[in-house]
C-alpha cells in the first residue's frame, strides 16, 4: 500500500485482522504487522534518553547566560515545552511517523487506515505523552499498551494511530528440485493438476516444515500425502515429505513449461492479432 492513504472524508478505513494483517473496506488484506508493546517501549525509551540528553546540553548552554531568576524560569519552562511537545510533534510530522527510537527499531506510527500521520495526529500523541510518558514515567503508556490488542498507548487511541513494523525479513522464494531418491520415479510419474487449496497447503507445509515439531511434521506430511495421492500415478513408496517435495517440484516444472508454450503461442499470433483486416482504412 502507498505510504499516503486518502485523507478525504469517507476514506476507506482499515481494521486489524488476527493481529497480522490490515483489511480495508474493499476486503483487501494488507501485509502490515503492528508493533508489540515491548518493541514500542524500547523505542520510547530511546526517544526519552535522547530528549534528556538534548535537555541537559540546552541547560548547560543556558547556564552560561547571565539571566535573572525569573528569566531563567521562563526560559526553562519554554525549553521543557519545546522538548516534550514541540520537538516530538515536529519530528513525527516531518518524518511521517518516525523518531530516533522508532527508526532504530524499525517502527513507524501510521493512521489506523494505514496512511501517514499528519500534524494533528503528532500533536495529540505529544500532548498525551506528557501525561502517560513523562508524568507517570511511562507507566500509563505501558499499562494501556499491554491491555490493548494492537499495543496502542493512550495517545494512539485518541489520535487514531498505531505502531507498524516496517523492518521485515525479505521474502525468500521456495525453490527446490525433485529429491534424489525419487529422480527415477519423476521420469515416469504422471502428476495431475491438484485443487488450488491443496496445492497451497502443500507449498505452505514445505516452507514451514523446518519450524514444526517432529511429531506434527510427520503427521501433517502424511495427511497431505494421502490427499495428493489421487492426483499422482504411480504413487511411490517413500517418506511422505519427500513425496510432497517431488510432487511440488514436478508440478512447478510442468506449469512453467505450460506457461512457456502459451507465451510462445501468443508470440506467434501477435502479428495476426495486431494486423488490420484486409482493406481496413487507416485512421
Amino acid at each position: 500500500m502507498p505510504a499516503d492513504a486518502s485523507a478525504r472524508p469517507g476514506a476507506t478505513r482499515a481494521v486489524v485482522v488476527d493481529d497480522e494483517a490490515v483489511l480495508t473496506g474493499e476486503a483487501v488484506a494488507l501485509d502490515l504487522r503492528p508493533a508489540g508493546a515491548v518493541m514500542r517501549a524500547g523505542g520510547a525509551a530511546i526517544d526519552v534518553l535522547a530528549t534528556i540528553l538534548v535537555g541537559l546540553l540546552a541547560l548547560l548552554a543556558i547556564a552560561g547566560l547571565e539571566l535573572d531568576e525569573a528569566a531563567f524560569r521562563a526560559v526553562g519552562l519554554a525549553l521543557v515545552v519545546t522538548l516534550i511537545v514541540v520537538l516530538p510533534t515536529a519530528v513525527e510530522t516531518a518524518s511521517r511517523g518516525r523518531s530516533l527510537g522508532k527508526l532504530a527499531l524499525g517502527i513507524r506510527v501510521v493512521r489506523d487506515d494505514g496512511g501517514s500521520i499528519g500534524f494533528r495526529h503528532a500533536l495529540i500523541r505529544a500532548l498525551t505523552g506528557v501525561l502517560e510518558i513523562w508524568m507517570t514515567f511511562g507507566g500509563l503508556a505501558v499499562l494501556v499498551g499491554f491491555l490493548n490488542p494492537d499495543s496502542k498507548r493512550l495517545g494512539d487511541l485518541l489520535a487514531g494511530t498505531h505502531g507498524q513494523v516496517e523492518r521485515v525479513k525479505p521474502y525468500v522464494p521456495l525453490a527446490f528440485g525433485v529429491p534424489e531418491p525419487l529422480a527415477g520415479w519423476a521420469a515416469i510419474a504422471d502428476v495431475g493438476r491438484m485443487p488450488d487449496p491443496l496445492a497451497r497447503r502443500i507449498a505452505s507445509f514445505l516452507r514451514n516444515a523446518p519450524h514444526l515439531a517432529p511429531a506434527s511434521r510427520v503427521r501433517v506430511a502424511a495427511g497431505l500425502a494421502a490427499e495428493a495421492a489421487p492426483w499422482v500415478s504411480p504413487v511411490p513408496r517413500t517418506d511422505p515429505e519427500l513425496f510432497l517435495a517431488a510432487v511440488a517440484a514436478l508440478r512447478r516444472s510442468r506449469d512453467l513449461t505450460a506457461l512457456g508454450l502459451v507465451d510462445a503461442r501468443m508470440a506467434a499470433l501477435e502479428p495476426v492479432l495486431d494486423a488490420r483486416p484486409n482493406g481496413f482504412p487507416e485512421r
